[in-house]
């Protein structure tokens, strides 16, 4: 048995499902700094209608994205080996995401 042949069965299954657990958590907490720039800044120097729209638009967004992130890493957590993340829940935490940064960026404008 070569060295090559021993790193699959030596390879720990616990740190890939960590790593990204983590991942959701710094991602979740970037989305946070967003959602609460978003609210200082539309609050800030004269509130419009359209800041004040697009911030509460950036909260709903972050609360979504907090939904979906806080199912998956659960799930990380909870199970030896979890489940693989649906096409659907991918594609809507990716939406959150670029929702958010767009909003974002049109408050910083």
């Amino acid at each position: 048995m070569t060295g090559a042949d021993a790193a699959p069965a030596d390879r720990d299954p616990g740190l890939q499902p960590e790593r990204t657990r983590l991942a959701w958590r710094r991602t979740t907490l970037s989305g946070t700094v967003v959602a609460v720039l978003a609210g200082k800044t539309a609050l800030h120097d004269g509130a419009t209608t359209v800041s004040v729209l697009a911030a509460a638009l950036c909260c709903a967004l972050w609360l979504a994205f907090l939904r979906i992130a806080h199912g998956r890493i659960t799930t990380l957590a909870a199970a030896h080996r979890p489940r693989d993340l649906t096409p659907r829940h991918a594609a809507a935490a990716a939406l959150c995401t670029l929702a958010l940064a767009v909003c974002g960026a049109f408050l910083v404008r």
